[in-house]
This record gives structure tokens, C-alpha cells and sequence, in this order.
């Protein structure tokens, strides 16, 4: 019951027999690369089943001819044979787990793998929609859950499947009356296993739930320690914990109960069902119905029918857990990709000129963040946007970067519109510079070949030249293949920015977004990323969410957005001679300087 205790899956998330049968249905079909691993992964599995059956039946053959007619060939070749068997056993079995094992790891390979590409090829508006934490959730828990299929229930499901055939027929074989008489423990280990499946579904979606809650609490305490710890409250929360814990020491105890109960039925069924059959075996060899040595390879063959039942029985749990899982991940690969390219896409042209013609937009189906907005920005020109929080700045630039679509109207740079243009094309030629850089585990010179994985050392060092930061970063302890650390922990959020910055000199674009680029800058290194970026401007396309005034007084031009619609547009000083929504901005910005 290990396994039921571990995974699970949100009552909501759990899926009905049809859909199960569905999801396990697709699940063979991808399966089809692997069926050669499959397929002698089953002849190992049927040769094993084989040679348990035929174990008992070599006692048999050594009890009645071997002992009951004195006959020393015979017991020596049975003993012989039963050694071969138990080898033979030994080696199919472990073949047969090595077999399945590696089709079940090379699946969940691939399919980690399809929907992890299938995730980076998603919009913005995917993430929008979808939370980070349960995209995540799919590619480790839901993994996890099957990674158990994977490892014990193919071959849990297959061995026990086949050994359940084969000893019913084997023993009906054996004797069919005896077996009749055997059959009578079959309804109370029926009803037992239905109930242990009701029962333990239960037990096992609470213990899943407050398994969630007893992570959230530790994650809250742990994230939050400063806290905690500022106000004293470290009574308090470990207080919360331990309500969280005895919640879940409950709830394991409740399934540990269910199998308290249902284990023992299993196991007298199998019992009583062995003292029916050596009470009336004994009586039929008395009769001369039976011989001795078909009564006890009877007896050893039923201890090998009813440990089948109890692991199919707890084996449904596994299934439907991983059966939800899998459809979540494939929820996943079906997700239509928002932002595409037709087969046909063009490069994107190297002027950089800009028109956007009655653009209006809404994220999810929501209120209209842009609306109607008309706005040309020249090749070569800088262009700063303005306004308020929540106003539409970024999304502007969201749409000029196509990382949406508009929900009306188009977008042209240098007269192509943007859906007729190739990803990759549109990627080089747009670059946009975040509010804080973004870094990878990995060296400086590896953050630096994000913008172009197949750039060379000289490259970029050029790349860090050009926008005069070489020096800087050279001498850092191991020059350029300084590891920065998980999310670049070992630089200071200037230099992470500075990267940033290479990142776009290397690919030399033809439009240059920032998103307030100095706005997260510490005050060391602040100068650097305003002469980097002064740099990085020259002679292309700028556009610039100034959230700092200070930014648009060194553009060309500065459009103003409020509630999602371009109400000016003009220089820094023409806005500020009119006394309009810019001024008024300027003013508020300047009174708190």
C-alpha cells in the first residue's frame, strides 16, 4: 500500500472507466516503437509463468513415481528438472523486469521530452492561463506516479495475470472436483476486493490531498522564516505544521486500517481454501480418486492463485492514479500552439520600421487592455512609451515582439505583417531586454550564447566589447567561464542585466525592446548599464517602457498610453509645452525626485 499512500490524484482529477480505457487505449498505441521490447518481454513472462506452474508438477511427478513406486530415475530427473526450472524462473523473470523496465523508462523519456517541448513552444498567453507551479507539478509528481506503472505495474499486472490463468487451468486440470470445492472462498475475496477498491480510493485521494497540505505549510514556513522569525511566531507556525502532520498521520492510518482488513481476508481465503483442499484431497487419495502427489502440487499451485488476486486488486488504484496522470500530460501535448508561423513564413526585413493600425487586444477573454491603438515608428527611430501602471505600456511591446497577436487590427514591420513572418526571423530581428536579466546555471559566456547557441568564444567576447563591458566581466575569477549559480546568484543584478544586454548585441538586432532596463540595477554598476544600453541603441529601432522619465527625455519621440489608447504623441519638450497628459506625468515624476 506504499504506492497508495505516495501518489494520487485531486478528486477532480479522477478519471471514469471509459476514460481510463481511453487514455490507456492512446498510451498502447505510443507504445508501438517499443512493441519489440514488449512483445519478448511477454514470451519471458509466459516462459516464467511456465516453469511456476511446472514446479509443483515435478513434486507431483516425484511423489508418485518417484516415492510411491520406488522408482529412482524418476525422483533424481524430477529433482534435476526442478533445479533447471527454478533456474530458468530466475533468469526470465529477471529479464522479463529488464525488459519492461526499459520500455516504461524510454516512454516516459520521450514523453517527458514531447512536453517539455511542447511547453517552451507555448505563448505568453499559455502561461497567462497556466499556473508555473502546476506545469511543474505535471513534470515531476505526475511523472513520479507513473514512473510506479513504469517500474512495478506492467510487470505486476502481466505476471499476475498470467499466473492466475495458468493456475485455475492447471489446477482445474489437476482435478476439477477439488477445484470446485476451492471456489467457494472466490465470492468473499470478490466482495473483499471490491470493497478494499472503494475503501482505499478514498483513503488514498485524502492522504494525497493532505500530503499537499502538509508541503504547502512547509514550504510557507521555510520560504517565510524571516518573517517567522522578525515576529517571534516560531511557536505559531510550528503549531500550524504540526496540525498539517497529524491531519496526514490520520489519514495514513486510515489506509493502513483498509489494509488491515482486507490483507487477512486474502490470506484466510487462502488458507481455508488450502485446508478444504488437503481435507477432501486426503479423503480422495483415501478413495483412490486422487494420487498423493496430485494432492500436494494441488496445495503448492494454490498459494499461487490468490497472491495474484490481491495484487490486481490493488493494482486498479495504480492504474486509474497513472491513467489521470497521463491524461493531464497529454492534456498537455494537445494543447494547441497560440503563435505560428504558416509554412510559407518570410524572413523579417532589416529596416526595423514600425506600424501598428488600429490594434486592440484582451488577455483570456477579458476587458480590452488596447483599444484602437495607432501608432508608426520610423526605421532607426527611438520611441519611449509612457503612462500609467496597468495602461497597456507592455503590452505594446508584447504585441510588437509577437509574443501575442492582436485581438484586432495588425502589426507590419517594414511592411510585412508579423503572423507572415518565420519565428526564428522574428526572434533575431526583435530582441526584447526584461526589467531583471535572466540567467541559466552555467557559465557567463553560456548565458551570453542563449541569443545564439552556435556563437564562438570571439563572438562573444566581441559582443561584450561593443558595449564596453569586457574588462568587467574578465575579471571576474574565471574570466568568462565564471559559473554564475542557480538564476545567476553569484552576479549582482547589474551584471545579470549587462549579460542581458550582450545577449542582444550578439544577435545584432534590428528592433530593440526595453522594458525599463536600469530599473532593478544596484547603484554599482547602474553607470555601466546606462552606457551599455546607450551603445546597444545606436543605429537601430528603440522602443523604451519608461517608467522613469529620465528614459524618454532621451528619445526621439514619447507616446503616451492611457487606459489602453494612445493619447499622445510627440517629442519630450513638444509634450511638455502642451501642458497635457505627459506634463502632468513629468511633473508628479519630477516633484519626487
Amino acid at each position: 500500500m506504499g504506492w497508495m499512500m505516495a501518489h494520487g490524484t485531486e478528486e477532480g482529477d479522477k478519471l471514469d472507466l471509459d476514460a481510463t480505457r481511453k487514455v490507456l487505449g492512446r498510451t498502447a498505441r505510443l507504445l508501438r516503437p517499443y512493441r519489440r521490447g514488449v512483445i519478448v518481454s511477454m514470451v519471458q513472462l509466459v516462459l516464467w509463468t511456465a516453469t511456476m506452474l511446472a514446479g509443483p508438477l515435478l513434486v507431483r511427478r516425484a511423489i508418485d513415481k518417484g516415492l510411491e513406486q520406488n522408482d529412482a530415475a524418476a525422483l533424481n530427473s524430477s529433482i534435476i528438472a526442478y533445479v533447471v526450472v527454478a533456474i530458468v524462473a530466475y533468469f526470465t523473470f529477471r529479464a522479463a523486469i529488464m525488459g519492461l523496465a526499459r520500455v516504461g523508462e524510454n516512454f516516459l523519456r520521450d514523453l517527458r521530452n514531447g512536453v517539455f517541448g511542447r511547453l517552451l513552444g507555448q505563448s505568453m498567453e499559455f502561461y497567462d492561463r497556466e499556473k508555473a507551479g502546476v506545469l511543474v507539478s505535471r513534470m515531476t509528481s505526475d511523472i513520479d506516479s507513473l514512473q510506479e506503472l513504469v517500474q512495478f505495474g506492467l510487470l505486476m499486472f502481466t505476471s499476475a495475470s498470467l499466473l492466475l490463468v495458468g493456475t485455475a487451468t492447471t489446477l482445474t486440470l489437476l482435478s476439477w472436483k477439488l477445484m470446485l470445492l476451492c471456489l467457494v472462498s472466490v465470492p468473499l475475496v470478490a466482495a473483499a476486493s471490491v470493497k478494499f477498491h472503494r475503501d482505499s480510493n478514498k483513503a488514498y485521494l485524502a492522504v494525497r490531498d493532505h500530503i499537499g497540505n502538509t508541503l504547502s505549510t512547509l514550504q510557507e514556513g521555510i520560504s517565510g522564516v524571516r518573517v517567522v522569525q522578525a515576529f517571534a511566531r516560531e511557536d505559531i507556525e510550528a503549531s500550524r505544521f504540526a496540525a498539517t502532520n497529524d491531519a496526514l498521520y490520520r489519514t495514513h492510518m486510515d489506509s493502513v486500517r483498509i489494509q488491515c482488513w482486507y490483507l487477512p481476508i486474502v490470506e484466510f481465503a487462502g488458507v481455508a481454501t488450502t485446508a478444504i483442499a488437503i481435507g477432501v484431497g486426503g479423503w480422495m487419495v483415501n478413495d483412490g480418486q486422487l494420487s498423493l502427489g496430485t494432492v500436494v502440487a494441488f496445495i503448492l499451485l494454490l498459494s499461487s492463485m490468490f497472491e495474484p488476486v490481491q495484487q490486481l486488486s490493488q493494482l486498479f488504484n495504480m492504474v486509474q492514479s497513472s491513467a489521470a496522470s497521463l491524461n493531464k500530460l497529454y492534456e498537455l501535448t494537445d494543447e494547441p500552439v497560440a503563435i505560428r508561423a504558416p509554412a510559407d513564413a518570410t524572413d523579417l526585413p532589416i529596416g526595423g520600421a514600425i506600424e501598428l493600425r488600429d490594434v486592440s487586444f484582451s488577455y483570456a477573454d477579458g476587458e480590452p487592455v488596447l483599444r484602437h491603438v495607432d501608432l508608426s515608428i520610423a526605421a532607426g527611430e527611438r520611441v519611449a512609451l509612457v503612462g500609467p501602471t496597468g495602461a497597456g505600456k507592455s503590452t505594446v511591446a508584447k504585441l510588437i515582439a509577437r509574443f501575442y497577436d492582436p485581438t484586432d487590427g495588425s502589426i507590419e514591420i517594414d511592411g510585412v505583417s508579423l503572423p507572415s513572418v518565420s519565428l526564428q526571423s522574428l526572434r533575431q530581428r526583435i530582441v526584447v531586454v526584461p526589467q531583471e536579466g535572466y540567467l541559466f546555471t552555467g557559465t557567463v559566456a553560456d548565458n551570453i550564447r542563449v541569443a545564439r547557441p552556435g556563437a564562438t568564444d570571439s563572438e562573444v567576447t566581441d559582443a561584450l566589447r561593443r558595449i564596453g563591458v569586457l574588462d568587467r566581466f574578465l575579471e571576474l575569477p574565471d574570466g568568462l567561464a565564471t559559473e554564475v549559480r542557480e538564476r545567476g546568484s553569484r552576479l549582482s543584478a547589474g551584471e545579470k542585466q549587462l549579460v542581458s544586454l550582450a545577449r542582444a548585441a550578439l544577435v545584432d538586432p534590428s528592433v530593440l525592446i526595453l522594458d525599463e532596463a536600469t530599473s532593478s540595477v544596484d547603484p554599482g554598476t547602474e553607470a555601466a548599464v546606462e552606457t551599455a544600453m546607450e551603445t546597444l541603441m545606436q543605429s537601430r529601432t528603440v522602443i523604451a517602457i519608461a517608467h522613469r522619465l529620465s528614459t524618454s527625455e532621451r528619445c526621439d519621440r514619447v507616446a503616451v498610453i492611457d487606459e489602453g489608447r494612445v493619447v499622445e504623441v510627440g517629442s519630450h519638450d513638444e509634450l511638455v509645452a502642451a501642458g497635457g497628459a505627459y506634463a502632468t506625468l513629468f511633473d508628479a515624476w519630477t516633484a519626487n525626485l
